[in-house]
């Protein structure tokens, strides 16, 4: 018992001899790593996403673009000048009612709609693919129109 009490107290001095004494005083040393500013990295997928916005969605059986998607898809012209180095993959997406067939042709015209877009706002079109997934890769399960909303859309990627 004894010896444990005079271990403890040996250790309680060391760390005591240890302390450091200097107050913060804010000023910079030299030492350590840069602070990074939070936020996402510019320039990224998470920065498109946060910052602009990643999709836009279609009407019904519809692959033109509206007033919305238009909008959104100026961010994202504006963004792309911005960023002259990233390119991009745009997938169109369908509900889960129609033909496999049907919907990846739909899909296709979605996308193609706003790579057009975009690129007649200036965006380079080498920078930008484009893929249809039809149905087979929903944003959101379940059925209704709230569903099939979400669903109609095309998604800009940072590839």
């Amino acid at each position: 018992m004894r010896l444990k009490l005079i271990g403890t107290l040996a250790v309680a001095a060391l760390l005591a001899g240890c302390a450091n004494d200097h107050a913060n005083t804010g000023a910079a040393t030299g030492t350590g790593a840069a602070v990074q500013p939070s936020g996402p990295v510019p320039g990224s997928e998470a920065d498109l996403v946060a910052n602009v916005g990643d999709r836009v969605f279609f009407d019904l059986n519809q692959s033109g673009l509206t007033s919305d998607a238009k909008a959104t898809l100026d961010k994202q012209a504006d963004w792309l000048a911005k960023y002259p180095q990233v390119t991009v993959q745009i997938a169109g997406n369908c509900d889960d009612r129609g033909t496999e067939e049907y919907n990846l042709a739909l899909g296709q015209r979605r996308a193609n709609a706003a790579h057009d877009y975009l690129t007649a706002k200036g965006a380079a079109g080498s920078r930008m693919t484009t893929i249809s997934y039809g149905k087979d890769r929903p944003t959101a399960t379940g059925d209704g129109e709230d569903v099939w909303s979400q669903n109609r859309n095309a998604v800009t990627s940072v590839q």
